[in-house]
């Protein structure tokens, strides 16, 4: 099967989301020319001529936050190239949408159409489940002005998809790789010496990057602000000590004029996810909204054969 290209209207709504269409154009191909299996699709093959045509709809079947639109549409106009006839969304990426709404309608040869399902339901699925998610990790910590952040916990290949969809939710990225920013951990600083070894090296190699240093005692924070830590990570550290971390670090700021955000990560429930919030935490990273979100229930189905 010949892969098209991305129209240029599909690729100013990747762009426009933050994501490459060369990048979705590599996963697209990659994930239909793995379902092909260096074949054909032989059940449509067999039952569909390949001169019908159809109109067939994207629909919920549970509540949600929908993510990847765009992506499932680009799945149909790779597949179906200068043959598929119309696009048309109802709903946009970062919405919330109930049980039984159209999502998106397209016309296109049936053919095709049902050899892109799979892959297209597969990422659009996938991507409405970790923003629905991510938007029920929001709607936990509302008002408190703590911010629900990823992690690099991602399916691998997949983690431009992955954090868009976090965005979708309401959620906000973290770093996007390891060169973007620097996040010192327990095992960094086991390799360093020492908290402020540790930061002390990385700030040599990385002057002008955000440093964030993972500590899991009140004494590791303290060496963290003293070195100069941008952000700190409160790794497993219950509420309450939690609590007593953002009181150490609003006098360190207070005494020394440098700011300094607080991460509170691990451990975490959705069912906690307030108390830890009211903390004074400014960010709560959740490695679960990529690596454990199921699916949403999203289906296609041929409405009109033409």
């Amino acid at each position: 099967m010949d892969m098209y290209s991305l129209t240029t209207e599909t690729g100013d709504l990747l762009v426009a989301g933050g994501l490459n269409p060369l990048y979705i154009e590599d996963v697209i191909e990659n994930t239909i020319l793995e379902d092909l299996d260096g074949g054909i699709d032989v059940t449509s093959v067999a039952t569909v001529p390949f001169e019908q045509r159809s109109i067939a709809t994207f629909g919920t079947r549970a509540e949600g936050c929908v993510s990847g639109l765009v992506i499932a549409a680009a799945v149909i106009e790779m597949v179906c190239g200068p043959h598929a006839s119309s696009i048309d969304y109802f709903h946009n990426d970062g919405e919330r949408v109930h049980v039984g709404e159209v999502l998106m309608k397209i016309e296109a040869p049936t053919q095709l159409l049902l050899t892109a399902e799979r892959t297209a339901l597969n990422l659009l699925c996938h991507l409405s489940g970790i923003a629905t998610a991510t938007a029920s990790w929001v709607d936990a910590v509302a008002g408190t002005g703590a911010i629900i952040r990823d992690t690099r916990k991602t399916t691998p290949g997949l983690r431009a998809l992955e954090k868009y969809a976090v965005r979708c939710g309401g959620g906000q990225n973290h770093r996007m790789s390891l060169s973007d920013a620097a996040l010192v951990k327990d095992n960094h600083i086991v390799a360093a010496g020492g908290v402020a070894e540790a930061f002390a090296k990385v700030r040599a190699l990385a002057d002008s990057l955000p440093i964030e240093i993972e500590v899991d005692t009140l004494d590791q924070l303290q060496v963290a602000l003293d070195a100069g830590a941008n952000v700190v990570l409160l790794d497993n550290m219950p509420p309450d000590v939690m609590k007593e971390a953002v009181a150490i670090s609003q006098r360190h700021t207070a005494n020394t004029g440098h700011a300094v955000l607080l991460e509170a990560s691990g451990g975490l429930t959705i069912s906690t996810a307030r108390s830890v919030a009211e903390t004074g935490v400014h960010f709560i990273s959740v490695g679960g909204l990529t690596h454990s979100s199921p699916i949403l229930d999203i289906g296609l189905d041929l409405k009109t054969i033409i």
